[in-house]
């Protein structure tokens, strides 16, 4: 059993070995169970013997009770031994691949489909319960009565015996042909279902976008279309299983009958005795069931060999602390520390891109250890692009990125993550109390840092009008709160970890006039603690940074206070400018271009003069 499994693959064979004693056991059982089986016919001829000779035969009744009762007490132990080694299987699988995939790589996670993942590790991991145990153990113990029953038949009548095999030899081959042809049809019947659940996925997970757009009729007809497919390569299977009986069935059938018509003559002319024709019978009838249940297991297994496929590719995913080909591996040497000392975020001529489409090219900026800074940019500059590679789930293609002196390629996920609060853009909240989305990167907080974070998120409030406080259950992606509310609670997780480095992604977006004041007065005290780095559209949150990074098609543009950036730089003007419905920042104008500012004209303004390159900022280095 341990050998066939070990050609399913290598996650597979190593959970197949951890449960070897149990399925050593139920073989061992089922070993034991063969011999009582094979055991029957004899002693059914030995007391057809004895009735003719009119010996006494209470004792061989007995004996074949025995073995009955034997038989029947040694098949559930090993069924419940077997069952037991698969759960415990499926189990083991589910968690170790469960890890995989929660520790793979981003990128290359990126490019299956989340929908599949479930299939395999749920519904796959079910179907590989049944290969590796149950059919595995009935093909084993089957074939072994089919072999014992056989060699007892040879023993007994060999010229009835090739009449026998010769009927069940046509049968087989047919069977044989069709095991393979269900294999394939399972493999394909698998990926159909898997391209279900993820298309299924890919509905629920924007559910209310599909509500919104009145699409609930085009998605049905997309979710009937994968089903159809799933259907039909269904129906493949059924028909290929339905015939699998069928044709070994015609083969049985004519050996029971060539069998019994011939050897009733035989019996008649003297040439075999009747005791020995009904063992014969005996056997050949003890034969068919094992033989049917050894290829119907056959089918089966290969139907799971399809499933055990598909998950054991998952043991194959990428991990993200795993060195890319080419990347030296070892403990991540600090670099000599620059004057000041090092930069809590340093990035050195990065490149990245998703794909064929290049979204950052040779961007190089510093933030320090404490303060605000701040990340502007139009749509797709690659703002969030610069959050998501200092948090590691994607690496650049060129460049280093380094935090507190140390390059990330080299530093464990966790301790990354450990160092760096990230408050992301679409407000993750998830299923729970509302202390337990607080306290999910920092389970072991005390009441006292739970109650600092609320306080300095501003949910203080939020908290006190909750009906539980914070043990109200949230919904699925915390439904129960508004979209603000959920963005601090977002930040009160983050602060929670007490990070070197806190990112925050729009976390201002979803806050009203009075949430987002509060909000930006936490930060300049939190600022005072750690590195804040704030991607931020609205221009009051940036006007107050200490430093602003302007991106611009995936390069550093400009680097500067609000000041210095309305005067030198043109794009941030812009972008500024379209804050105000009424006027500029505050009810103040937007100053007039410095002299050697960059070219660029606020709405409505003047031609501004060309720039003085001296006059720029390092846009290497935040300032």
């Amino acid at each position: 059993m341990t050998a066939a499994a070990a050609a399913s693959g290598g996650a597979v064979r190593n959970l197949t070995r951890g449960q070897w004693r149990l399925l050593l056991g139920g073989t061992g059982l089922g070993l034991v169970g063969v011999v009582c089986t094979l055991a029957q016919p004899v002693l059914l001829g030995d007391l057809i013997r004895a009735a003719a000779d009119n010996r006494p035969v209470v004792g061989i009744v007995v004996a074949l009770v025995v073995l009955f009762l034997l038989d029947a007490v040694l098949s559930a132990a090993q069924g419940c031994l077997i069952g037991r080694a698969g759960e415990n299987i499926v189990r083991d699988a589910r968690v170790l691949l469960s890890g995989k995939v929660l520790r793979a790589d981003r990128a290359h996670l990126d490019t299956r489909r989340q929908g599949d993942l479930h299939t395999r590790l749920v519904s796959d991991t079910s179907l590989m319960k049944i290969a590796l145990t149950q059919s595995l153990a009935q093909i084993v113990l089957n074939g072994l009565i089919v072999v014992g029953a056989v060699v007892m038949m040879a023993f007994t009548d060999v010229w009835l015996l090739l009449i026998a095999v010769g009927c069940l030899g046509v049968a087989g081959t047919g069977s044989v042909w069709l095991a393979r042809a269900l294999r394939r049809a399972a493999l394909a019947n698998r990926e159909d279902i898997g391209d279900f659940g993820a298309d299924l996925q890919r509905v629920l997970t924007a559910l209310t976008t599909v509500k919104a757009a009145n699409a609930e009729g085009r998605e049905q007809l997309r979710l009937a279309e994968s089903a159809d497919r799933a259907r039909a390569s269904g129906n493949r299977v059924t028909v290929l299983n339905a015939l699998f009986t069928p044709a070994l069935n015609v083969g049985l059938q004519a050996s029971l009958a060539a069998v019994m018509g011939i050897g009733m003559a035989r019996v008649v002319s003297g040439s075999i005795s009747l005791a020995d024709f009904s063992a014969f019978t005996m056997y050949l009838f003890y034969l068919v069931s094992p033989l049917v249940l050894v290829f119907l297991s056959i089918g089966t297994y290969l139907q799971g060999r399809a499933a055990v496929q598909r998950v054991d590719e998952l043991d194959t995913l990428p991990q993200e602390d795993e060195h890319p080909a080419g990347t030296p591996a070892g403990d991540p040497v600090a670099l000599p520390a620059p004057p000041g000392g090092h930069h809590a975020v340093e990035f050195r001529d990065v490149s990245f891109g998703y794909g064929d489409r290049q979204v950052l090219e040779g961007v190089s900026l510093t933030v320090p250890a404490r303060g605000l800074t701040a990340v502007v940019g139009a749509s797709g500059a690659g703002k969030t692009t610069v959050f998501q590679l200092i948090e590691r789930f994607y690496r650049p293609r060129a460049g280093a990125i380094l935090l507190d002196g140390r390059d990330i390629a080299h530093l464990p996920s966790a301790e990354i993550r450990g160092r760096v609060g990230y408050v992301q853009q679409d407000n993750a909240a998830m299923r729970g109390t509302l202390r337990e989305n607080i306290v999910y990167a920092a389970p072991d907080a005390t009441e006292a840092e739970i109650a600092e974070a609320v306080e300095l998120a501003g949910l203080t409030e939020v908290v006190a009008e909750l009906p539980d406080g914070l043990e109200t259950l949230l919904g699925d992606q915390g439904t129960g709160l508004s979209g603000g509310q959920r963005q601090r609670l977002c930040v009160a997780r983050a602060l929670l970890q007490k990070p070197d480095v806190m990112l925050l992604d729009e976390a201002t977006a979803h806050l009203d006039s009075d949430a987002e004041a509060a909000l930006r007065d936490s930060l300049r005290g939190i600022a005072e603690r750690c590195a804040v780095v704030a991607i931020a559209h609205r221009i009051s949150t940036v006007a107050e940074a200490d430093r602003i990074v302007v991106l611009d098609e995936g390069r550093v543009r400009a680097v500067g206070t609000h000041t210095e950036l309305l005067g030198n730089d043109a794009l941030y003007r812009r972008l500024a400018a379209t804050q105000f419905a009424d006027g500029p920042l505050g009810g103040r104008p937007v100053p007039d271009p410095v002299p050697g500012g960059a070219q660029g004209a606020v709405p409505g303004s003047g031609p501004v003069p060309e720039p003085v390159p001296a006059a720029l900022p390092d846009a290497g280095a935040v300032r």
